[in-house]
């Protein structure tokens, strides 16, 4: 199904899955990717909850952004898919730059968040990582959006899953093929410098959050993962022995069993 938003001509392609009464839970995925990368989360948590998964701007099935990119814009564009699919508040996840995205919305409309699960999501970089992650950004506008695809998908996944899952590499490669290409320059340029909006939020983040990555995310690391969570004083956290930015798409049960554990628990589903 598809949304035509307020904001301008373009639209959001979202899908709904789960009980109509159920509580709510969004997912947002990460720069480059698309929906499609929450099959085995929807498999998982679709049956005690309703989960709605959406394509941002540029991405997946979703027009291009109708105006410049902005965590702002990425966030009223999840507010926009909660109106239409009738949701007034929900538990919202976030991959990466949906990280990024699900700390925007909290901090604009808190009414709308009953929690946060943040995976693998950029803090405060240092000086130096915060000049290389605008170049690269920098690389893409210059250069277009796939030039810095060789590198990434050596960040992102272990020697192991990239000799054995080629497939998996090839699935990444396209999703990205298909983003706008404007779009996902915009993006990009938020990935590197959105972060800055969301360093020692006033007033600090108030609500449940779960703050997830791997321990061998170079681009999200554990420090920034400590760094989120220390600055809503009640977070929990949880690292990934070994994963990298997309353990996430190694092995999703990883992710998956402590999130709806954590969500359990909110709803008063598990202990």
């Amino acid at each position: 199904m598809t949304l035509k938003t307020p904001l301008g001509s373009s639209h959001t392609a979202y899908e709904v899955h789960g009980p109509a009464d159920a509580e709510p839970v969004i997912l947002i995925h990460g720069l480059g990717l698309c929906r499609a990368m929450w099959e085995p989360f929807i498999d998982a948590l679709a049956g005690p909850f309703r989960v709605i998964a959406h394509d941002l701007f540029g991405h997946g099935e979703s027009g291009p952004a109708p105006e410049q990119p902005s965590l702002d814009l990425f966030a009223r564009q999840v507010t926009g898919v909660m109106d239409a699919a009738g949701v007034d508040c929900a538990h919202i996840i976030g991959f990466s730059i949906g990280g990024m995205i699900n700390r925007r919305l909290v901090m604009d409309h808190p009414h709308r968040c009953l929690s946060l699960v943040i995976m693998n999501s950029p803090h405060d970089r240092g000086d130096k990582g915060q000049e290389m992650v605008e170049n690269r950004a920098s690389k893409v506008a210059a250069e277009g959006k796939m030039t810095t695809l060789p590198d990434a998908l050596i960040r992102w996944f272990t020697p192991g899953f990239r000799a054995a899952s080629p497939e998996t590499l090839d699935q990444v490669r396209q999703w990205r093929e298909e983003t706008d290409d404007e779009s996902y320059a915009g993006t990009a340029w938020v990935l590197a410098h959105g972060v800055r909006e969301l360093i020692a939020p006033e007033p600090p983040i108030n609500r449940p959050m779960l703050v997830m990555t791997g321990a061998g995310d170079t681009g999200s690391t554990p420090g920034m993962a400590a760094m989120i969570a220390a600055e809503t004083g009640a977070a929990e956290q949880l690292i990934i022995p070994e994963h990298q930015h997309l353990g996430v798409m190694e092995q999703p049960a990883l992710y998956t069993a402590p999130i709806l554990n954590f969500l359990n628990r909110l709803s008063g589903k598990g202990s």
